[in-house]
């Protein structure tokens, strides 16, 4: 038996094994040593945001029983995809499809931040009054499938082998836990490792409450992609203890921390500032008294 069809009959039962490992680890790891307080009752956080887990799960499992993996082992039987057309070597082709893929889940959480439409589906995510390892797990069932979707297409497009995307689909799982992670990290080695992956401390940045600081970190995984294309913020202005998780609009345990609240949550009221191309800019002082100078009104370009 070689080592993709290992993976494709084992792929379920090995990726629960490591969903478990790393949640039994992670939970441990916030109760001894835990960045934050928290807000709300972890009993029913825990229970809503697991339960959306557990939903998706079975939605995903009901309408598309093709997992990534299997779709991966059909492109590369048809030769589908760039690296299967160019015959690209087995050493490179797995950490190019790795790197790839982590970019793709990049512009996608971009994407559900920019059009109005998916982020009133991605704040599902975000509306989480506290930040811990469920969260890294908490999306909207329809942003789930749309995911999908987007994953389906790249496989396609991109033919990475299925070792590849087994790989990523675990480290994505896993790193997206921890990342989430109410954990405490010593500050000499955060500033180390968010060179080599997203750290806690890095991401709970994204989850502020603040718009122009939800709207920078968007990676899970690699934490290159920020750096590169100028949306990294190092620390959130309040600092991490005293820093707001959340939506403002949305601050009802009742809302955010039910699960048929969450379900709900898309199609209830509009919360104005969030999507980039709806951010309110502020001009500065400065800023103001340059575009007097030179007759142009604040605000424009």
């Amino acid at each position: 038996m070689n080592l993709d069809t290992f993976i494709l009959d084992h792929e379920p039962l090995i990726r629960l094994a490591f969903f478990v490992g790393v949640f039994a680890l992670l939970a441990t790891w916030e109760m001894l040593a835990p960045r934050r307080a928290l807000t709300v009752s972890k009993g029913q956080r825990w229970a809503a945001n697991l339960g959306l887990v557990v939903l998706n799960t079975a939605l995903l499992r009901l309408v598309l029983p093709l997992a990534a993996v299997g779709l991966a082992a059909f492109a590369s039987q048809n030769g589908w995809g760039l690296l299967n057309h160019f015959a690209v070597p087995a050493w490179l082709a797995v950490p190019l499809a790795v790197i790839a893929m982590d970019f793709m889940i990049w512009l996608q959480h971009v994407m559900v931040h920019a059009v109005p439409a998916l982020w009133r589906l991605h704040r599902v995510h975000h509306a989480d009054l506290d930040y811990d390892l469920t969260t890294g797990a908490r999306f909207h069932p329809i942003e789930i499938f749309l995911s999908m979707g987007l994953k389906f297409a790249a496989i396609v497009v991109l033919g990475p082998p299925v070792v590849a995307v087994f790989i990523f689909e675990v480290l994505l799982n896993a790193t997206a836990m921890f990342n989430h992670g109410n954990v405490r990290l010593p500050a000499a080695l955060d500033r180390v490792l968010r060179w080599v992956v997203v750290t806690p401390d890095m991401h709970r940045v994204h989850h502020s409450v603040e718009d122009d600081e939800s709207n920078s970190n968007f990676g899970f995984n690699l934490p290159w992609w920020d750096r590169v294309f100028g949306t990294y913020r190092a620390q959130p202005r309040a600092g991490h203890v005293a820093m707001t998780i959340g939506i403002h609009g949305h601050r009802d345990p009742e809302e955010v921390a039910r699960l048929q609240g969450m379900l709900m949550l898309p199609f209830r009221r509009e919360d104005g500032g969030y999507a980039i191309n709806r951010r309110r800019w502020k001009a500065t002082e400065d800023e103001v008294s340059v575009q007097e100078g030179s007759g142009t009104k604040p605000g424009m370009a």
